[in-house]
């Protein structure tokens, strides 16, 4: 594989960074419920990897960081993330607890190779062609870890989505003190606040958009993405604007 070094394609970890990150967990979470209830499933998980193969390679083909197709790359990954766990759970039959299970033993699988060839896992030394494919595998399998354990606490749990959605809020703020109270690994502290990112935005998504029935909000899939895209356009607008510098 080329490992040629090139510029740093990762943005900075910056307040922007990671509301941009929630909101396009919960537009990802959604628009899989929209695609995959409105079209034939098969149809709309091919179009999922069709589409986050296309954007793949858009990222992969720039020569450094830039805001639109990173994150259009992020929302691809967050939609067919989604697909993923819930072909699993849906389309197989496998409980929530199998498979959060399973996307945490593939994701501590793609740690260990990844800093075993790499010697580190800091975003700030996504350099290589090698580093960026083991960033993607990560944020791919997250997102799925993300889909199977936010479903497990509202469903198999039976916290609902509001409440899921709350104690998600609550578990990303312990990284975040550890890191600045007790100076814990800031690696660490990235991707275990990362990870609980895409929980986190599922979950007020679904509330948002599932029926009072369900505990929700009754908004419909397609409203809250389209209302969440907006957002994200706006943000990325906005970074792509100011030029945000790349870590």
């Amino acid at each position: 594989m080329n490992t040629k070094n090139i510029l740093s394609k990762v943005p900075e970890a910056t307040v922007i960074f990671w509301i941009t990150k929630v909101l396009t967990t919960g537009m990802g979470e959604t628009a899989s419920d929209y695609f995959v209830t409105h079209l034939v499933p098969a149809v709309a998980v091919a179009l999922g990897a069709i589409g986050l193969i296309v954007v793949l390679l858009l990222q992969f083909s720039t020569k450094r960081y830039v805001p639109w197709v990173y994150w259009l790359t992020v929302v691809m990954v967050s939609v067919f993330g989604t697909m993923a766990a819930d072909i699993l759970h849906v389309g197989l039959g496998i409980p929530y607890i199998v498979s959060t299970i399973f996307f945490i033993v593939v994701l501590s699988l793609i740690f260990i190779i990844w800093y075993s060839t790499e010697k580190t896992l800091s975003i700030h030394s996504i350099t290589t062609r090698r580093r960026e494919v083991f960033y993607w595998l990560t944020i791919l399998t997250t997102f799925a870890l993300g889909t199977a354990t936010g479903d497990l606490t509202a469903t198999t749990l039976h916290l609902g989505y509001l409440a899921s959605g709350i104690l998600f809020a609550i578990a990303i703020a312990i990284p975040a003190v550890l890191y600045a109270v007790f100076k814990l690994n800031e690696i660490f502290t990235f991707w275990f606040a990362y990870i609980l990112t895409r929980p986190l935005g599922a979950s007020f998504s679904d509330w948002m958009a599932v029926s009072h029935a369900r505990g929700g909000l009754a908004w419909g899939s397609g409203s809250v993405t389209f209302a969440l895209t907006i957002l994200i356009v706006l943000f990325v607008g906005y970074l792509t604007l100011s030029d945000s510098p790349s870590s």
